[in-house]
């Protein structure tokens, strides 16, 4: 297993990020799937096992019982030095301060997930999705709050775009607060309109890259075709949105391809492209079985040629948008090393 560094910072993880959402079943959430405390426990040894050792989760992860389960199947103890990276934002209840970003809802979130994953502090505390009403000076004091409590250690961000990230740090580096040091967020060969501006403002600003749902809720993974949903898709699970399905196949069937070539699965070739683009430090890779957990953690040690990384983006490369292209024709000389993640050569 490889360590990265996650962002600006000196905490090393692994590149394999073990996910949660799974874990519960409870509500909504039985749609992705319904992992109890003895499954979890196997499928949390065997990830530790394997080298990694970061696990994610949220508080609104079957209503808080992801992190229960988190909590007793590591018995209160951090073996082997395992990580925890914990959200919120999201909406938990019925009340009006059940959901967002203000002072009152993230301090009382995390002192609920510590309680409920049993252990004195998160290692990385992430603002799960942004908050346009309430003001980012109030969130981003919260966690200096909750950092200099000791009961965060770093802190991150989660589906933000690239204004809301920069407004972030500015403020941060204003007042002297806490730094973001990893965003998480969806990105995959399906889905690659982070490269427009999550990607440099990563490389820019130093933020690890954490990709959420990196085979595009199993679409990615080689076991579906044109004419079979995924299980996530026909349980009534919309995420991620396929906007051009024949773009979607051709991928699949590329990637299936170099696969079968390499003797792999779609899946294992899906991650490692991943792995190999800029600023990405993990992916958070879950599993409905111990199966599955063992095929994405094999893509750790995949590593792809640039014949078959120049496959995958010939069928994958999205349009260049404005003002990306006015740039590649008119400011090329002139980039910088962020800059070329969005103005990447087209064929």
């Amino acid at each position: 297993m490889e360590y990265r560094t996650l962002g600006r910072s000196g905490l090393k993880v692994s590149t394999l990020t073990m996910g949660t959402m799974t874990f519960g079943g409870a509500g909504n959430f039985a749609k992705v799937g319904k992992t109890d405390l003895a499954e979890a426990k196997r499928q949390i040894d065997l990830c530790l096992d394997a080298g990694i050792n970061l696990i994610d989760t949220a508080n609104v992860y079957s209503n808080g019982l992801s992190e229960e389960i988190i909590g007793e199947a590591l018995g209160g103890k951090r073996k082997n030095d395992v990580l925890i990276a914990s959200k919120a934002r999201m909406r938990i209840g019925d009340g009006p301060n059940d959901e967002g970003l203000s002072r009152h809802h993230l301090i009382r979130e995390c002192e609920r997930s510590l309680k409920r994953l049993k252990t004195d502090v998160i290692d990385l505390y992430l603002l799960h999705e942004w908050d346009g009403t309430t003001p980012l000076e109030e969130t981003m004091a919260a966690l200096d709050t909750l950092v200099q409590h000791g009961k965060v250690r770093y802190v991150g961000c989660s589906n933000f775009s690239g204004w809301h990230i920069m407004k972030a740090l500015a403020i941060s580096d204003h007042h002297r607060l806490p730094r973001f040091i990893a965003q998480q967020i969806h990105y995959t060969l399906e889905a690659r309109e982070a490269e427009y501006e999550l990607l440099p403002v990563s490389l820019d600003q130093g933020l690890g890259v954490m990709v959420w749902s990196p085979l595009a809720g199993g679409l990615l993974s080689g076991k579906y075709s044109r004419d079979e949903g995924t299980a996530r898709q026909l349980a009534g699970w919309n995420e991620p949105p396929i906007r051009d399905e024949d773009r979607l196949w051709t991928i699949v069937d590329a990637l299936a391809e170099i696969g079968k070539e390499r003797g792999v699965s779609a899946a294992q070739v899906a991650l490692a492209w991943l792995l190999g683009r800029p600023a990405v430090s993990t992916l958070v890779v879950g599993g409905r079985n111990e199966t599955q957990f063992k095929d994405n953690i094999a893509a750790a040690s995949l590593t792809l040629s640039a014949e078959e990384t120049a496959r995958l983006d010939a069928v994958s490369r999205p349009p260049l948008l404005y003002p990306y292209w006015h740039q590649r024709w008119t400011a090329r000389s002139r980039l910088g090393p962020s800059d070329i993640v969005a103005n990447r050569e087209e064929d």
